[in-house]
């Protein structure tokens, strides 16, 4: 097991070095960035210098100047000796504007999460078991009804009848406007009040591809002939789908489960847009079109640390949960 996990770090290594270099030329090849923003800003200042002078001037501040490989291996060296720089947009340091932003979306991509396996799993394997009967359907067109959902069209709906109809919730924001003078138990529930909208929208469209993965894995495992066998020798049927069958559908499911790491950390765009909620998601995509390049290579390259951690978790979790499975 030591030498797997070493090796699969060690080639994760690698496949970072080549992904970020590609993130770092895709990045500089955006047809905006701040500092041509910063630079067409300074040159109508009046007695100023010209746009140009601006330009090349502040390329060599931030060592744009370079060749983008050269420019890659510079930004590579300062991030694997914890310099990360200043965001250009908010004109913090990366890490502080990051640290302030994305622990509210972790604890909405939590909670989703959860509720998301809470809900779906056992709703797949109850219209797995009882397939073509009117449970089966029901759930089916409710899966697919929810996966068909556009976010921003459910957003508005839910606004429009929990929000403005019926006065429940607040449309938009984090917190209310007597937040500040709350004291530390009432600002967390003013927050969860808050979150309740974006949570609940998060979890219906998110639900419905896993609960027909789910169903589509246990009818194939519930088709198996050790399955048949296990009937055939009087094994209770609860034993059989709870115990035997529901073990193996965990196989594909540990995939998904691992794969969803980086999805705790990358936010929820449209959401947090229409929720007006400052969460990573929303923050990284206005430094993206602003060309603010440390913050977004830093949050790009931290996605990419997770999406490899997350693969490698999967892969150990696969000799947990079937003992068949062998890391050699």
């Amino acid at each position: 097991m030591g030498k797997y996990i070493l090796k699969r770090l060690f080639l994760s290594v690698i496949i970072f070095f080549f992904v970020m270099l590609i993130v770092y030329a895709l990045i500089r090849g955006l047809p905006s960035s701040f500092v041509e923003n910063v630079a067409r800003a300074k040159s109508q200042m009046p007695g100023s210098k010209s746009y140009d002078e601006w330009l090349k001037q502040l390329n060599a501040m931030y060592g744009l100047d370079k060749g983008i490989f050269a420019g890659y291996l510079s930004w590579l060296g300062q991030f694997f000796t914890g310099n990360f720089g200043d965001s250009w947009k908010y004109t913090v340091p990366v890490i502080q504007k990051f640290n302030e932003v994305v622990w509210i979306s972790f604890i909405m991509g939590v909670i989703t999460m959860v509720l998301e396996l809470l809900i779906s799993i056992p709703l797949g394997i109850i219209a797995a078991t009882k397939q073509y009967s009117k449970t089966d359907y029901a759930i089916s067109i409710l899966a697919l009804t929810f996966i068909s959902l556009p976010t921003f069209f459910f957003i508005a709906l839910l606004q429009l009848v929990f929000s403005v109809k019926l006065g429940w919730f607040e449309p938009f924001g984090l917190v209310g406007r007597y937040y500040s003078q709350m004291d530390g138990w009432h600002q967390f529930l003013d927050k969860a009040y808050h979150l309740v909208l974006p949570i609940v929208t998060l979890v219906i469209i998110s639900i419905g591809g896993l609960m027909r993965y789910t169903r589509t894995n246990m009818l194939e495992v519930l088709n198996a002939d050790y399955i048949r066998t296990a009937r055939a020798k009087g094994v209770s049927e609860h034993k059989v789908i709870y115990y035997h069958a529901f073990r193996n559908t965990l196989i594909p499911l540990v995939t998904i489960v691992g794969g969803s790491l980086p999805g705790l950390f990358s936010g929820a765009l449209f959401t947090e847009t229409m929720f007006k909620i400052n969460g990573i998601g929303y923050i990284s995509y206005q430094c993206m079109i602003e060309g603010d390049i440390p913050f977004s290579m830093f949050y790009l390259a931290f996605l990419s640390i997770l999406t490899l951690l997350g693969n490698l978790i999967a892969d150990i979790l696969y000799a947990v949960v079937d003992p068949r499975v062998r890391l050699a």
